[in-house]
């Protein structure tokens, strides 16, 4: 009876510990989220036992580029239902690019139209967050109500995806339309990792050009091991004339030495700090939770 006793009193502190713990990370991440001086959301998952944290939740944040993964997932899913193919080759021309955007695809090809495949418009996208690319894919997918209503048939509820990247470029308020809540990107972020939506080529080409983006590197990853894999998308929007960053964010599935996963969502709106304070502001709450999940 002994013995019986202390371990219903185990058992009954275990969760009470748990939540301490939790709590003591949350209030940690809010403390480093004051120093960007805007609105931080944040999600973090683990992805094994679906211990989750969010921050913020309630807030619609602008995704900007990060909005280019989940574009990704509609396209993939088409190629699976044989609408669309890998090596299929698109037609560009140069008439068809904003040569005001940031496009590393344009650059390559400045001189004259192009073939492409679509395998190399999704790397571009995501990888390289080229917005020509991405507006191609939504032209391929039937534009954002498609993806929109695909992301959504998927159960990711609490994310807006309406406006093209050339539609943003319309004026300031327009990119707050394309909108997630942190607990939609990390069903997302899931998706991803759980290989359950998608067949495994189309998840093996998600999961690379995730994980080869050369774009944030000092945001998630910028504190982490050198060597950690980790498969993100980034975000970012310019700078108003009131000194006002709409959006500066990460997400992505960082990789554990003992080999959990755990995704992590930064959102970070509306904010007065300078771009280095607000990577910064990222890349030490990645951190907190990567010494919270026994990282270090």
């Amino acid at each position: 009876m002994i013995r019986f006793a202390r371990f219903s009193v185990f058992i009954l502190l275990f969760p009470i510990t748990a939540f301490a713990q939790q709590a003591k990370l949350k209030s940690e991440i809010e403390r480093i989220s004051a120093e960007a001086k805007g609105i931080v959301g944040v999600g973090v998952m683990d992805l094994k036992t679906k211990e989750t944290l969010l921050i913020n939740q309630n807030h619609k944040f602008p995704m900007q580029s990060t909005f280019k993964f989940p574009l990704a997932i509609a396209v993939l899913d088409l190629v699976d239902k044989g609408k669309l193919k890998l090596d299929q080759k698109i037609h560009v021309t140069q008439a068809q690019l904003d040569q005001k955007t940031h496009s590393p695809m344009r650059d390559k090809h400045s001189s004259q139209d192009f073939d492409i495949t679509i395998g190399e418009l999704l790397s571009y996208s995501v990888s390289e967050s080229d917005n020509n690319a991405c507006d191609i894919l939504f032209e391929l997918a039937g534009g954002t109500k498609k993806v929109n209503d695909y992301i959504h048939s998927l159960g990711v509820k609490d994310i807006a995806i309406v406006a093209t990247e050339k539609e943003m470029k319309a004026g300031w308020e327009v990119q707050y339309t394309n909108y997630a809540r942190p607990s939609a990107y990390l069903q997302l972020l899931q998706i991803a990792y759980e290989r359950s939506r998608l067949s495994k080529t189309s998840h093996d080409v998600l999961w690379k050009i995730l994980v080869e983006g050369p774009t944030g590197l000092k945001r998630i990853k910028g504190l982490l091991p050198k060597g950690t894999e980790v498969a993100h998308k980034t975000g970012t929007s310019n700078t108003n004339d009131k000194g006002i960053a709409a959006a500066t964010n990460d997400a992505g599935i960082m990789k554990l030495p003992d080999g959990r996963a755990i995704a992590v969502v930064v959102f970070v709106s509306d904010a007065s700090a300078a771009i280095d304070t607000r990577e910064l502001v990222i890349a030490r709450i990645a951190k907190a939770v990567w010494d919270y999940y026994g990282g270090k």
